[in-house]
C-alpha cells in the first residue's frame, strides 16, 4: 500500500496526518511557523520499523510483562518485541500498519484500521477509528473501538514534541507540569511494580512548573543505565472536571501546549533512547502519551483495558495549542 499523506487546517493550525500508522506527521503552529512535533523526514520511512514517532500505538501502548495474560481461565501467548516483554503491541503493531482513510473534511480526518483475531496473540477481531479533529486552537485525538471477543486494548498517540523552530535543540529549556501526586514504580524493565508512589520531594515532582533540563541532569548525574537516563514513566492523572492532565510550554519560542484526556494516566518519555539513522537522537523530543497503565493486564489492581464483545468504546486527548 502506497504511503499518503492528508491536511486539515484552519486559522491556527495545520495538522498533517500519514495512513501509515495513523500518523501525525506535522503539527504546525500557523502564527509561529513552527512544526511542534518530530518527524522521520521521509514519508518513506514510515513503512518500516522506526521509534512510533508520530504514530498510534496499539494494540497496547505501553509494556506487557512476560508477553501473556489470562482473561478468565484462559491464557495468550503475546509476539514478545523488547526481550520477553510486549511493548506497543508487538513486532508488527498498529504505528508501522497502513490504516484505511474513512473519511475527511476541511478540519477532521478519520482511519481505520481492522485487526483480525490472533494478532499478535491477542484475542479478537478488532477494529479501530482514530480521527484528528481541529478546533479552534484544539487538535482533539479520538479512539473509537470494537471487538468481538473479550480483549485488552490501550491505545495512544505516541508525538515527540519540541516547540522550538530549531529542532536540533534538546528539549533541555521546555517547561513542564502535570496534574498528577503520583506515579507508578517500575522495575529494571521498565514493567510497572503495581505500587504507586508520591511524587512529592522526588525527581517525578512536576505538580508546578519544572524546567526539563534541570531533571535530565539529575539522571545523567547518576551512575544509572541507558534506561533510567530520563523519564519513560506513568503519571497517575488526578481526576477532575476539565480532565486537565497537563502543560508543556517553551520560552523561547512562546509557545504553550495544554493536555487533556479522559484516560487515567500519561507516559511522559524524555526520548533517552531515540536514535533514528542520524537524523533524530536523544532527548530531542518529549512523548506525552495519554493512555491506561503499562502491564494492566496482569494488574488488577490498576484500570481495566478489558473490553467485553462487541461494545462501543471511545476515549480522546485533547490539546490546545497557543
Amino acid at each position: 500500500m502506497k504511503i499518503e499523506n492528508s491536511t486539515i487546517q484552519n486559522k491556527y493550525l495545520r495538522v498533517q496526518t500519514l495512513n501509515y500508522g495513523a500518523s501525525l506527521f506535522e503539527v504546525y503552529h500557523k502564527k509561529k511557523k513552527i512544526n511542534l512535533i518530530l518527524n522521520l523526514g521521509s514519508r518513506e520511512n514510515y513503512r518500516y520499523k522506526h521509534p512510533s514517532v508520530g504514530s498510534t500505538c496499539g494494540r497496547y501502548a505501553g509494556r506487557i510483562s512476560n508477553s501473556k495474560f489470562k482473561i478468565g481461565n484462559k491464557k495468550f501467548i503475546l509476539s514478545a518485541n523488547e526481550g520477553k516483554n510486549i511493548l506497543h503491541g508487538g513486532k508488527v503493531g498498529f504505528s508501522i500498519l497502513p490504516w484505511k482513510k474513512l473519511n475527511q473534511t476541511k478540519d477532521k480526518i478519520v482511519y481505520q484500521i481492522y485487526s483480525r483475531d490472533k494478532d499478535q496473540g491477542f484475542p479478537g477481531n478488532l477494529v479501530v477509528n482514530c480521527s484528528y479533529q481541529l478546533r479552534d486552537k484544539f487538535l482533539i485525538i479520538k479512539y473509537e473501538y470494537k471487538s468481538n471477543k473479550s480483549t485488552h486494548v490501550n491505545l495512544t498517540n505516541h508525538s515527540y514534541w519540541n516547540l522550538e523552530k530549531n529542532k536540533k535543540n534538546m528539549i533541555y529549556n521546555h517547561d513542564l507540569k502535570l496534574n498528577s501526586y503520583k506515579y507508578l514504580q517500575i522495575n529494571k524493565n521498565l514493567i510497572p511494580t503495581g505500587r504507586f508512589k508520591s511524587v512529592k520531594k522526588s525527581i517525578y515532582d512536576f505538580l508546578n512548573f519544572e524546567n526539563i533540563g534541570k531533571k535530565l541532569d539529575y539522571f545523567k548525574n547518576k551512575k544509572l543505565n541507558l534506561k533510567f537516563k530520563g523519564f519513560d514513566t506513568t503519571f497517575i492523572i488526578k481526576k477532575n472536571t476539565r480532565n486537565f492532565v497537563g502543560t508543556l510550554k517553551n520560552n523561547n519560542s512562546n509557545i504553550q501546549v495544554d493536555f487533556f484526556s479522559n484516560l487515567p494516566g500519561v507516559q511522559v518519555y524524555s526520548a533517552q533512547n531515540l536514535n533514528y539513522k542520524k537524523k533524530l537522537f536523544p532527548y530531542q523530543g518529549i512523548c506525552l502519551e495519554t493512555q491506561y497503565f503499562p502491564d494492566t493486564p496482569n494488574k488488577k489492581n490498576f484500570p481495566s483495558t478489558l473490553i467485553e464483545p462487541n461494545k462501543r468504546h471511545t476515549c480522546f486527548t485533547k490539546i490546545k495549542i497557543s
